[in-house]
């Protein structure tokens, strides 16, 4: 049973993008792959033929693993969003306190995270314990290298 997925309304734009480049652009590269390699002759002993046959499969368990996260989606409304607190969806300004340095992080879902890109996840370290907190708040957050840091919520904007 698959969890709910929470999605931003960009990273749904972005999930149903790669469906359908999966199910019609490279459907039909793979397809091709595969007629090309079945020219070679006897496919018990043809090894593009078995790559395309595989490249075919792992193309279908994509594609219906996105499709499962899209039925499980709710989409957050950036409307019903406010600065008060933090969500997912919020773009919070965060100062560590040991530091000094000031941090920007975009809370998302699971499914959205790229911490290189400072979108983290509602269930990473730092984005669980950034949630429901409040400007002014300091959060400690035990990061998995066991180190704790001091986060103080300085700004919080919708995404």
């Amino acid at each position: 049973m698959q969890k709910d997925v929470i999605l931003t309304p960009e990273g749904l734009d972005k999930l149903k993008a790669e469906i359908e480049h999966l199910s019609t652009t490279k459907r039909r590269e793979v397809a091709e792959r595969i007629k090309e390699a079945r020219e070679f002759g006897d496919i018990s002993e043809n090894s593009e033929y078995d790559d395309a046959k595989n490249e075919q499969a792992m193309l279908e368990s994509r594609i219906a693993l996105l499709e499962d996260k899209l039925r499980a989606a709710s989409v957050i409304d950036t409307a019903e969003l406010d600065t008060n607190v933090v969500r997912v969806g919020s773009l919070v300004n965060v100062k560590d306190e040991d530091s000094g340095k000031t941090l920007k992080y975009t809370i998302v879902g699971s499914t959205e995270a790229a911490p290189g890109e400072n979108r983290l996840s509602n269930e990473s370290p730092v984005g669980k314990a950034l949630v429901g907190h409040k400007r002014n708040d300091v959060v400690r957050v035990t990061l998995p290298n066991g180190k704790t840091r001091e986060l103080k919520i300085t700004k919080i904007d919708v995404a």
